[in-house]
């Protein structure tokens, strides 16, 4: 069996004398999709912050191919967070520049950049301002800006809030393909019926733990009925 490409183990983080999150492991394996699913409040953001290395962990160790995560994450880890900042000042394309240029890609990442916005229906607003752009179309900058890095490991916080049925689509569309690329995703989500028809396994957390987890036919197995039916047994109060 091959190595998984992101391994977490026994991960904490307290804030003053709230623990968000307590002992959680899981590994993300290249060319998977994986759902991290909670309520709010479970630490689903937290441990994206802390894999970005946005925050620091009180306790617990994090590998991208049996190497710690280190200083240079950023090439590794990418984040796309629920709340869709973007620089008012540079047009649509220019982020998708600023991305290129910082991440060093290599020459004709143009084509796909143009691709990408084309499959967000962001291509006709490639000249508007960061200023000027809506809640979901800055989502769609953000994404498109996020992908184009071409990180191996990719996490999406909430994607899908903001968007319209068509962006939701493109999006799930460009999922797909990175996971057949070999990209490793793992997303947060309150729309379970999206989860379940994306996701190749879902990891739910409650109150800071993992409490279940493994494929969506493992998960039907828990109980009767969809995901969202055992997601609500399981975190039942």
């Amino acid at each position: 069996m091959s190595q998984p490409a992101l391994v977490v183990e026994h991960l904490a983080k307290r804030f003053d004398r709230k623990t968000a999150l307590e002992d959680l492991s899981f590994t993300l394996d290249a060319g998977e999709i994986v759902g991290l699913i909670g309520p709010n409040g479970a630490g689903k953001s937290t441990a994206f912050g802390i894999l970005c290395g946005l925050m620091r962990p009180d306790a617990g160790a994090m590998r991208y191919r049996g190497a710690p995560l280190g200083r240079d994450r950023g090439r590794i880890v990418s984040l796309i967070p629920e709340t869709p900042d973007v620089y008012p000042l540079l047009t649509v394309w220019e982020h998708l520049v600023f991305a290129a240029h910082l991440c060093g890609l290599a020459d004709g990442w143009e084509a796909r950049a143009q691709t990408l916005l084309a499959r967000m229906d962001m291509l006709e607003h490639r000249a508007v301002l960061g200023s000027e752009l809506s809640k979901g179309m800055r989502q769609k900058t953000l994404v498109a800006a996020t992908i184009l890095a071409e990180t191996p490991v990719l996490l999406l916080d909430e994607p899908m809030i903001g968007l319209d049925p068509l962006g939701q689509r493109g999006l799930r569309d460009v999922l797909r393909d990175l996971r057949a690329g070999g990209t490793a995703i793992m997303l947060s989500t309150h729309q379970l019926e999206a989860a379940e028809a994306l996701c190749d396994r879902v990891v739910i957390l409650n109150k800071g733990r993992a409490v279940a987890g493994g494929t969506i036919e493992e998960m039907h197995a828990l109980g009767a009925g969809t995901l969202e039916d055992v997601f609500l047994e399981i975190t039942r109060p």
